[in-house]
């Protein structure tokens, strides 16, 4: 099989396991740099192998708009044309429409929207993305959904729960139909696994209700947790992946869509999940914030222009490793791309060293300890200020 999954270790819910894929294992529990556009921004795919990451994010949305994913096939697929030979799993859009409140229409065919590119008229539907996704050749693909706000009522959010389901159900009868015949000109697709996606909002009943219908629907080798992190308070965040864990099979690997800040890493991975994405990373980079052990910092305060320590005397990034806070913030003032880079990668390091850091914990059995410990570290400093 391509496709495998073996938890080695647990410390409670928490599980250090290792997913295989056709282009190589990735360990559990790992951080995914997102790279939206084919690119992780501002960082060589050549650097993401140099800091451990296992797998990294595109998305299909995007991809589609620009360059189109029939050319990124006819090139060879996403692979070779961002030069990453490992694992990729492609995001299916379905966020990205959400994001379109004012742009986009939803319908049970599927969703019309207006690109953000060139205002031309777009509708996208499962199938469709089915076709998109399969073109892009990810290793792991991900149904599309309908995502609404983290504090929708109960109603709203079974509208869109129930619309997901029956959507999962149009998407795994393309993507086998695809599997069987192949593209237009009947070449056959990589081999793919696609995920479907667990909704529900902030509603328990929901949640149990979406993961056993999507049980029901096929025999998949990961589940997608979406729907979260989109407005909803984080205390119902961590308790809906409380629910998770009880609902999905044990016995498979759980991406947790869209959450990548250190601390909901290091609650969701109590809370049994396996897989993480985010564009915080990268965004807050280039934006002069940072992650470190003891907090989230700012690194354009004044405080910063004189100091010859390292952002972050814990970590062993490029950056920590050869420049000071105050070359850092200098490079940052002044608008200079090295800084935005460099802060960036640290950002993107961090993440990736921090599941590092969760699973040796949990192959010693001391994943409670752990991360009480790093937690009240990292959040020592904000308390303070």
């Amino acid at each position: 099989m391509p496709f495998r999954f073996t938890i080695e270790s647990h410390a409670g819910a928490a599980r250090a396991g290792v997913f295989t894929t056709p282009h190589g294992p990735v360990e559990t529990p790992a951080f995914m740099p997102v790279g939206t556009l084919a690119t992780v921004k501002a960082i060589d795919p050549l650097d993401l192998r140099a800091m451990g990451a296992g797998m990294i994010l595109s998305n299909a949305f995007h991809l589609h708009l620009r360059p189109g994913d029939e050319l990124i096939r006819s090139l060879g697929g996403l692979h070779r044309f961002m030069g990453w030979d490992g694992p990729i799993l492609t995001d299916s859009g379905g966020f990205q429409v959400f994001s379109l409140a004012d742009l986009r229409e939803v319908g049970e065919e599927g969703v019309h929207f207006k690109s953000h590119i060139d205002g031309s008229r777009r509708h996208f539907t499962p199938e469709l993305v089915m076709r998109i996704e399969r073109n892009l050749g990810a290793d792991v693909i991900m149904q599309f959904d309908h995502v609404i706000p983290g504090q929708s009522v109960e109603t709203v959010a079974r509208d869109a729960t129930e619309r997901s389901i029956r959507w999962l159900e149009r998407c795994r009868v393309e993507f086998e139909r695809l599997g069987r015949e192949g593209d237009t000109e009947g070449k056959p697709y990589s081999e793919q696994a696609l995920f479907p996606v667990v909704q529900g909002g902030i509603h328990a009943t929901l949640r149990r209700e979406s993961a056993t219908r999507a049980r029901e629907v096929g025999n998949w080798v990961g589940y997608g947790i979406g729907g979260l992190s989109v407005g909803e308070a984080k205390p119902d965040m961590y308790a809906m992946l409380d629910v998770m864990h009880e609902a999905l099979p044990e016995d498979h690997p759980r991406y947790l869509m869209g959450v990548g800040f250190p601390e909901d890493l290091v609650e969701g991975v109590r809370r049994g999940v396996d897989l993480f994405d985010c564009v915080a990373p990268t965004r807050m980079g280039r934006n002069g914030a940072a992650f470190t052990s003891e907090g989230r910092v700012n690194v354009k305060r004044a405080e910063f222009r004189a100091d010859p320590r390292p952002l972050d005397e814990r970590c062993d990034c490029p950056l920590c490793s050869r420049f000071s806070r105050a070359y850092l913030r200098h490079l940052i003032v002044s608008d200079e791309i090295l800084g935005l880079r460099l802060l960036s990668l640290h950002n993107v390091h961090f993440l990736v060293s921090l599941m590092r850091a969760a699973r040796e914990a949990i192959r010693a059995g001391d994943y409670d300890r752990w991360s009480r410990e790093w937690l009240e570290r990292y959040h020592a400093k904000a308390r303070t200020q």
